[in-house]
């Protein structure tokens, strides 16, 4: 409590840029949890978890699209493998 005057004279407010992602990570949150929920009402669960088991591909992808990682051939064979899945799972 005796350092909490001195911290609040540090505090800046935060910029722009960084609160504009906040804010559209916490709507996407959102849009993904409301999405699971509808996805339950209406009885897909067995697609949607296994479409939820695939977050590790974000990275993966976002490591090629934005950093230029070079794509070793056992990467590159998974992600094909896991695209065709995925939308052998959508269309049923």
């Amino acid at each position: 409590m005796v350092l909490l005057p001195t911290a609040a004279r540090h505090l800046r407010a935060p910029p722009l840029i960084p609160a504009v992602q906040a804010v559209l990570i916490g709507a996407g949150a959102a849009l993904g949890l409301s999405l699971y929920l509808l996805a339950a009402q209406r009885q897909m669960l067995a697609v949607v978890v296994v479409l939820a088991s695939l977050y590790p591909v974000l990275p993966v992808v976002l490591g090629i699209g934005v950093l230029h990682e070079r794509v070793e051939r056992r990467r590159a064979i998974g992600l094909v493998g896991t695209a065709v899945a995925t939308v052998l799972l959508a269309v049923g």
